[in-house]
């Protein structure tokens, strides 16, 4: 079905809403081989088979950004524009973490506003000179998108901020968040038009473009596509709140490979895909990956790093030390902290500010000894909250220095301008110690730059004329709500709310032995050189290719409209099963076993009357009425539930408890399957279970005569994953000498007798009907979940273990497109029951005689 929020994305970005450019075709494609272009124009959706457009190359990088890492300026004399590369920009340095052979593309918007007619001319000056694909957007788009959307109702979301009312933050706007999706379809185009399928990975950083990979995997299902967050993910119970949060979660889903900075932000991504989508993850030798529609898609979890050669240049500058020696001697005698954050409500000035405050209080020997230099950065979004924050600030600065300010000495200096790299650089190397005090960030570099800062360059060194052996000293208080907090393990964490905390913290980092100082730095230092941005880039470069490896070994299939768009992964064999193909092949046969299960097969799942229909019994009376077929009902369920079901159908054979009952037609008795009639263990697993059921509030036990269930449907996703994973080691350790298995099914645990199962009953029926001469030559088996996969192996190994030569058709078919053992697949019990009605329909309407076929099943193990 459609989604309220534009379900058709391109009636969306082809609308009246807004009017929206194609891409202009005046963009370069890529030549891949000499004289050959490949062609990617066209947007219609793919079949799945038809991704190939592809010829040999290198391999290329595309990385797709809200901002490209350049700036321009148009020169207001002669009106030529000028570009250069934004040699800060992280964007730039990833490509050192790829091999010097790979061919790097960006594609992203400018930094400033370009008139239409220019476009195409810088377009192609921007792609033959720096590999850029600029994107263009109009600037109302730009707006709604950028500045509403991202700016307005994302960005402060992610950071764990509620429009609880219209005075603190902004509600949701549809309006907004179809610029949104009309931006991220612009972006897609542009992705489109430089495409070379085979060789390139495409790589798409941050928030702002969570549905492009709808877009591209919607157009090109084979594509290789990561997705990197640098922001916050927030805990599920947010993140609920947002109207569009499928939308977004599929389009993240749509990728191979999705990165954050830390396992707190990845843990909440898995919730929300848990409790919204019914998804389960699971650890993949090292690596978290979750199976959606038989596609894996695995997470990363890696901070970004700096990059080293970047910053240690501007240290080497001879401005950076000469504004050095012009700070120390400032504040000479004085123990300086430093700050160094943007305008905005959640970087904690304000708490930091008072913190600041409540260290002078507490120790007032600190007065005139101590400073904090607080750096603001330019506010990256406008809005109320931002003007108020700078408010509160200003308001508070001035307070303090007020109060506890003399003649000479300032408390708090606020240095509130664009502040130039190598003078920052200067701050951090002289900074005693340094503080990031958000209430929530993504990851926040500043604690690396200080880090790298204290420890200098040889160049530096010179210009100061420090020696090489001199100790280096760093201490660092951080937020324990930031992304950077984990990696750093020898700062002080702290909790931003927390003033008194902080001010002692402060105080702590500042008073601190400088040995100890000493093995705090080292230690930090270690991991930021070693962890860089390249680092981090080939990491998530190689993790990218792995996971994009069996892109060709599967077929595909796209389902839903719009943004509801995923791909369905599956072996190359895996088919719809075709009810004419099945009703003709049981036509000529003349010897048919037909296995079915019961929950999901005959009945749906979620149906609450679990009853078969009145055209199932049909179907299953007149397919038992023929003397040719042998049917069994092959379920989890108890022998009385069975029993009173199927009771109309006097020539059923029916296994009940996954084969530990079974009874060959209404008139025989029922036979346990021999293997274990000691159900002992029973008190040992019924007190154990009752234990979870109490402390589980939504679980409850299943007593089967041969087995014990608990089921966990009910209870909260993360809780009653968590119970679960527990009561099977419990039960594994307590039950290691019992003839006994555990399994852990969806959302279940099982304890039951070991050698039971589906497969072990059709191979046994199998094997009696070869037995008595009566070997078949059609069988259908289906099913729908895991303990069916027994039931689609076991026949395939024991019709070819026969020494029987006649062919047998098998028809293994499982209900719904996921991955499995059997060959075929139907969407729903809709379509079971269509095909069973197409056999019955087929069926000799004479009498049948079952006698033969009672037997013990003793007598066939």
């Amino acid at each position: 079905m459609g989604s309220k929020s534009f379900g058709n994305l391109l009636d969306l970005a082809s609308g009246d809403l807004l009017d929206i450019p194609q891409t202009p075709r005046a963009l370069p494609r890529v030549m891949t081989v000499p004289g050959i272009i490949s062609d990617v124009d066209g947007y219609g959706v793919s079949d799945g088979d038809s991704d190939g457009i592809s010829l040999p190359g290198r391999e290329r990088k595309i990385i797709v950004a809200n901002f490209l890492p350049l700036n321009g300026k148009k020169d207001s004399e002669t009106g030529t524009w000028k570009f250069s590369l934004d040699n800060d920009s992280p964007l730039l340095h990833v490509k050192d973490g790829f091999s010097p052979e790979t061919e790097v593309i960006y594609v992203g918007s400018l930094k400033t506003d370009v008139d239409a007619s220019e476009q195409d001319e810088i377009s192609q000056t921007l792609f033959e000179e720096f590999n850029c694909v600029p994107t263009f957007l109009p600037q109302d788009v730009h707006k709604k998108f950028y500045l509403g959307f991202c700016k307005q109702q994302l960005w402060p979301l992610f950071h764990y901020m509620l429009p609880m009312c219209p005075d603190h933050g902004e509600r949701f706007d549809r309006g907004l968040w179809q610029a949104y999706v009309s931006a991220n379809k612009i972006f897609a185009d542009k992705v489109m038009g430089v495409i070379n399928l085979e060789e390139d990975y495409i790589w798409i950083h941050d928030y702002h473009l969570m549905v492009l990979p709808t877009f591209l995997r919607r157009r090109f299902h084979r594509v290789k596509l990561g997705f990197f967050l640098h922001s916050p993910f927030p805990s599920s119970e947010i993140y609920r709140t947002l109207p569009v949060r499928e939308e977004l979660l599929r389009g993240l889903l749509n990728c191979d490979l999705i990165g954050f900075h830390t396992f707190d932000y990845a843990r909440h991504f898995l919730s929300c895909c848990c409790r919204m989508l019914g998804l389960e993850y699971e650890s993949k030798r090292g690596h978290i990956a979750l199976d959606y529609l038989g596609r894996t898609v695995f997470l990363k979890i890696l901070p970004i790093g700096i990059h080293m050669g970047r910053l240690e240049s501007v240290l080497n500058l001879p401005a950076t030390a000469e504004k050095l020696k012009e700070i120390q001697e400032k504040y000479r005698g004085k123990k300086v902290i430093l700050g160094v954050d943007d305008m905005d409500i959640f970087k904690g000035l304000s708490l930091k500010i008072l913190a600041f405050e409540h260290l002078l209080q507490q120790y007032p020997t600190m007065l005139g000894k101590i400073v904090l230099i607080q750096i603001v950065n330019p506010a990256r979004g406008s809005g109320k909250d931002v003007q108020e924050a700078k408010k509160e600030t200003y308001y508070t600065v001035e307070r303090i220095n007020e109060r506890y300010g003399s003649p000479g000495y300032e408390p708090v200096v606020l240095i509130d301008r664009p502040v130039p790299r190598f003078e920052k650089s200067a701050y951090y190397a002289m900074a005693e110690c340094c503080i990031v005090n958000a209430v929530r960030d993504g990851m926040n570099l500043v604690p690396y730059k200080y880090t790298v800062c204290r420890q200098g360059t040889p160049n530096m060194d010179k210009s100061l004329g420090v020696s090489d052996d001199f100790p280096r000293t760093s201490t660092l208080v951080l937020s324990e709500f930031i992304g950077c907090s984990p990696s750093l393990s020898g700062a002080i964490r702290v909790n931003p709310w927390d003033v008194d905390a902080v001010a002692d913290s402060m105080y702590s980092a500042i008073t601190m032995s400088d040995f100890e100082k000493q093995l705090r730095h080292k230690k930090h230092y270690h991991y930021i050189s070693t962890h860089d941005v390249a680092y981090w880039s080939r990491s998530f470069s190689q993790d990218l290719e792995r996971a994009s490896r069996d892109h060709y070994s599967k077929r595909c299939w796209g389902v839903g409209w719009g943004l509801s768009f995923r791909l369905v992964a599956l072996s190359p064999n895996f088919r719809r099963l075709s009810i004419e193909q099945a009703v003709t092949a049981y036509r000529r046969s003349s010897k048919r076993a037909i296995f079915l299960d019961y929950d999901g097969t005959l009945v749906p799942e979620t149906s609450i009357v679990k009853d078969p229909s009145a055209e199932v019994m049909s179907a299953l009376k007149a397919l038992c009425s023929d003397p040719n077929n042998t049917i069994f009902i092959v379920s989890g369920r108890g022998k009385v539930s069975l029993s009173e079901w199927l009771a109309p159908c006097e020539n059923l054979g029916i296994a009940a408890e996954h084969g530990y009952f079974t009874r060959w037609n209404k008139s025989s008795e029922w036979e346990t399957s021999g293997l274990s009639d000691d159900l002992e263990w029973k008190k040992i697993v019924e007190p154990i279970m009752r234990l979870y059921t109490e402390t589980t509030d939504g679980s409850n036990i299943e007593a089967k005569e041969s087995a014990l269930v608990w089921h966990h449907q009910d209870a909260d996703p993360d809780f009653g994953s968590c119970q679960a994973k527990e009561l099977l080691d419990h039960l594994e350790t307590v039950l290691v000498n019992e003839p006994v298995v555990v399994n852990r099914g969806h959302q279940i645990v099982e304890v039951k007798p070991q050698g039971v199962s589906k497969g072990l009953v059709t191979g046994k029926v199998l094997s009696r009907m070869v037995e008595e001469g009566k070997a078949p030559d059609f069988v259908v088996c289906i099913g729908d979940d895991r303990s069916d996969e027994e039931m689609f192996e076991s026949i395939t190994t024991t019709l070819s273990a026969q020494s029987s030569s006649m062919s047998t058709e098998i028809f293994a078919c499982t209900v719904g497109r996921k991955p499995s053992k059997a060959k075929y697949f139907l969407d729903e019990v809709s379509d079971v029951v269509k095909l069973l009605q197409g056999l019955a329909n087929t069926s000799s309407p004479k009498p049948r005689y079952t006698s033969h076929l009672r037997v013990s099943f003793e007598s066939v193990v």
